[in-house]
């Protein structure tokens, strides 16, 4: 107590407002200048908080910023306060203050001397208050770091209060990599000179990051010491992420381009190897015929229609047409008509946009516009749905079309080639298949021949197909006997080409100690078996090989008659084996087939065990 006591006698009389304070903050004692500017007499203020003479503004920024900066550094300086006189006048002053700690590190005194301010008080006053509100991320250190004043945004966007961070050091709310190159050099970085969009990075309250860009003004006294510097940040934390976002987007695209390079090379030389693999093989007339009608249509971009019977190769005409014609860089966007549900038929050839129907999850382009600029080959055209057709005529007239769910016109540059096994012109005298799309699909028809009429094309495709299976199943080259090439040419191949591979294929895996087992139904033509028929038609005729001609003419039947034969055929098989196909007595013995080739056939001819 004489220590206090001592220093009450030096405030009292010290020539300036000045107030002695115990370790609570509250007055002990006041100098007389003090006493005598505000009017209150020294019994009247002991024990007060000096907030309690301050006006309601600064008592709140005394309580909320001075006080804990106080408490954490043990001085204030050049801090602002409005006291409030005896008689109502607000006395503006800047306070100073230090204190003095005890043995245990607690404040057991403090002085803080006042400097009367006046009109330049004022205007550090409006400074303050504009600082405070202005939208934008402010605050001010000390020499040492401490922070001595924020904005209002800066608090809201790190989630803090204002007497949470006074006098607290700034390096309290950076982040981990910003804090670690500033500590134990702080006071030596501020005295730098300022900086200009430095990236740094702190932490909200809650501990998520904040990546900001910092720029600096550091206001020094005439030897040029610090006395504080303004620090302005602007949040860069979104514009980060979506750059992040933006280069990961970026490498990705870069790593699908190169792999789209990639499968585009491999494909385009499995394409070549396949086109190569399946060239078309054969000296015939009818061969011969054919391919002087593909020379012919290739170099124009007419509509061609493939006609042939299944197995003949039409999807390989329409790879020769293509590769023939000047689309031949863009391009062929094969369709098969047959395997698309109804419902999906417009989808798949026109595309859809999001949300467009139930599961639309993103924008899809059709098979017309994958073609653009190329070639669209559709395959099994017959099946395309009635209400389908109008709109494909369309595209075949207008080149334009919708995608489901846009009203937006697309315009393409699209040349079709069709393919069937059936007979449109009576799909057409049905009512099943529009007769404008099928002369507009038509323009140039290609007829397939059969392989029955192909002579010794026959020999060349399966020594071709030979030389195939065995390098693909790594078989040693094996060779066809006499006996054998006898028997291709006999049988009459009604799943042309497609068969004859099979059957080699088939050869080449059963073959043992390099002999080569064709297994073929029977070495010549299907026999026919003798049943009563279904119907009034007359029974069927065999018919000779196509390579050689009868003698006498007969009666000529159409392929639609000969096709109605043979279904009626296969039904009177069926009924008299109880509608067993395989096995002893089954329909395939009796009709001397494979039971596979008999499935097949039933498939193509549209025969099914009756209900019962």
């Amino acid at each position: 107590m004489a220590d206090i006591a001592s220093v009450v006698e030096v405030v009292r009389g010290l020539p300036a407002l000045a107030l002695l304070l115990d370790g609570d903050g509250r007055i002990v004692d006041a100098s007389e200048a003090w006493c005598g500017r505000l009017g209150f007499d020294r019994d009247a203020v002991r024990g007060h908080l000096p907030m309690a003479l301050a006006t309601p503004e600064s008592a709140r920024r005394i309580d909320e910023e001075h006080r804990p900066r106080f408490r954490r550094t043990g001085r204030l300086i050049d801090v602002p306060v409005e006291f409030v006189s005896h008689t109502g006048e607000v006395v503006p002053v800047i306070a100073n203050t230090r204190a003095r700690y005890g043995p245990d590190g607690l404040i057991t005194w403090s002085i803080t001397i006042f400097a009367e301010l006046s009109d330049r008080y004022r205007l550090e006053r409006r400074y303050r208050d504009l600082y405070q509100s202005t939208p934008a991320m402010l605050h001010t250190i000390d020499p040492e770091g401490r922070l001595i004043e924020v904005s209002d945004y800066w608090l809201t966007k790190l989630g803090y209060a204002r007497p949470e961070v006074m006098g607290r050091s700034v390096l309290d709310f950076l982040g981990e990599e910003s804090r670690r190159g500033l500590e134990g050099r702080l006071p030596q970085v501020i005295d730098e000179p300022d900086l200009q969009d430095a990236p740094r990075q702190v932490l909200r309250r809650n501990g998520e990051p904040l990546e900001l860009l910092m720029s600096t003004r550091t206001e020094r006294d005439a030897d040029g010491r610090v006395l504080r510097r303004l620090v302005a940040s602007v949040d860069v934390t979104e514009r980060n992420r979506a750059e992040a976002q933006l280069k990961v987007a970026y490498a990705e695209i870069a790593r699908l381009k190169d792999e789209l390079e990639r499968e585009r090379d491999y494909l385009r030389e499995e394409v070549r190897g396949a086109m190569n693999a399946g060239r078309i093989v054969g000296d015939s007339p009818a061969l011969a015929a054919m391919l002087e009608r593909i020379d012919a249509v290739a170099a124009t971009n007419a509509s061609v229609l493939i006609i042939g019977e299944t197995g003949t190769g039409k999807e390989l005409v329409a790879h020769a047409i293509h590769a023939r014609s000047s689309r031949a860089a863009h391009p062929l966007v094969k369709v098969n008509c047959a395997s698309i549900p109804q419902e999906l038929f417009e989808s798949e050839f026109f595309g859809h946009v999001r949300g467009a129907f139930t599961g639309a999850s993103r924008d899809r382009p059709g098979r017309f516009q994958l073609a653009d600029g190329g070639t669209i080959f559709l395959d099994e055209v017959g099946e395309i749905p009635l209400s389908l057709q109008g709109k494909l005529l369309r595209v075949l007239q207008e080149r334009q079309f919708e995608r489901v769910g846009d009203d937006q016109t697309q315009t393409v540059d699209v040349r079709v080639i069709a393919a069937t096994n059936k007979d449109l012109e009576r799909a057409v005298e049905a009512g099943q298949f529009r007769e404008d799309l099928y002369y507009r699909l038509s323009v140039f028809p290609v007829s397939v021949p059969p392989l029955r009429r192909r002579g010794e094309d026959v020999v060349q495709l399966a020594t071709h197909f030979l030389e195939q299976a065995c390098r693909e199943f790594g078989r040693p080259v094996l060779a066809l006997t006499p006996a054998q090439l006898d028997a291709l040419r006999a049988y009459d191949w009604p799943g042309n080409v497609r068969e004859l591979r099979n059957v080699i294929e088939r050869a080449v895996i059963l073959s043992r100690d390099n002999e080569l087992l064709l297994d073929l139904p029977v070495a010549g033509r299907t026999p026919v078996v003798t049943v009563r028929p279904l119907t009034s038609s007359p029974p069927p005729v065999p018919a000779a090989p196509a390579r050689t001609l009868p003698g006498p003419p007969g009666r000529v039947r159409t392929e639609a008659q000969l096709r109605d034969e043979q279904r009626a055929n296969i039904i009177a098989a069926l009924e008299a084996a109880s509608w067993r196909v395989s096995g002893h007595g089954g329909a395939a013995e009796l009709l001397g087939l494979r039971p596979t080739t008999l499935a097949d056939r039933m498939r193509r001819l549209g025969i099914r065990r009756p209900v019962a």
